[in-house]
């Protein structure tokens, strides 16, 4: 633990990067963990695609709805906490790969979602950011997503579905953040889903330490400074505190 307090000291502008580890001690459920009652019988990779959208709309957008009511019943946890928290010492912007909320919930007020956000509705046909009703409480098997006020498309997931590029604005911040840090410290990604997995070599690269938590083996083992074997919740407060 030392080691890695002394690698982010300095004071400069730190960039978090978080994967699904970071939200896993909040309970959010992953695609898999969502599939219960009448979702157990969908692949949930065949509903996240461009595809599934057009053959059957109104399927994907209950099934989407009925995972932002899941993670609104969530709250952020003690890493999500002590990332906001250290914000009041230095700059500190997130980069992450989830498409919750958790991370604005903590108090986080500089956020890249760079896969997009479960609560960032927007238009299919013309990209405009529509508002949309709270979900349903109880999942339903088919909702039909609002209509554009503007045009005539109808409201999507604001998610990036595979096979869709990533939104460039909040992947150019995050390039410029990580960049541009005095330090990186990645949380609770595999390191497996790119192009975000190249972040961190973008780091060590620039000479810029690296410190990652993840209770498994590291996923960045050429790129990292120091690696804690710990959860978000266990570490982070600890590591990030003045």
């Amino acid at each position: 633990m030392s080691k890695a307090r002394l690698a982010l000291a300095g004071g400069g502008p730190l960039v978090v990067l978080t994967g699904a580890g970071m939200s896993a001690e909040s309970g959010v459920p992953t695609f898999r963990e969502a599939q219960t009652g009448l979702w157990e019988r969908y692949d949930p990779t065949a509903l996240a695609t461009p595809e599934a959208w057009r053959r059957d709309r109104d399927s994907v957008w209950a099934w989407y709805r009925w995972r932002e009511h899941l993670i609104a019943s969530a709250e952020p946890n003690a890493g999500h906490r002590a990332v906001a928290r250290a914000a009041s010492d230095r700059e500190v912007v997130v980069v992450t790969q989830n498409v919750d909320d958790l991370h604005e919930r903590a108090g986080s007020t500089e956020v890249h979602h760079v896969h997009g956000s479960l609560f960032a509705h927007r238009c299919d046909e013309c990209g405009a950011g529509i508002e949309v009703p709270p979900p349903p409480a109880e999942p339903v098997a088919r909702l039909a997503p609002p209509g554009c006020p503007r045009c005539d498309g109808r409201a999507r997931p604001g998610v990036v579905w595979f096979g869709e590029m990533l939104p460039s604005r909040p992947w150019d911040a995050a390039v410029s953040a990580v960049s541009a840090a005095s330090a990186v410290l990645v949380v609770g990604t595999s390191g497996l889903v790119h192009p975000a997995a190249s972040l961190p070599g973008i780091a060590a690269d620039g000479g810029i330490p690296v410190i990652e938590v993840n209770p498994g083996p590291s996923a960045f083992a050429r790129e990292v400074t120091v690696h804690l074997r710990a959860t978000a919740g266990q570490a982070l407060p600890a590591l990030l505190a003045p």
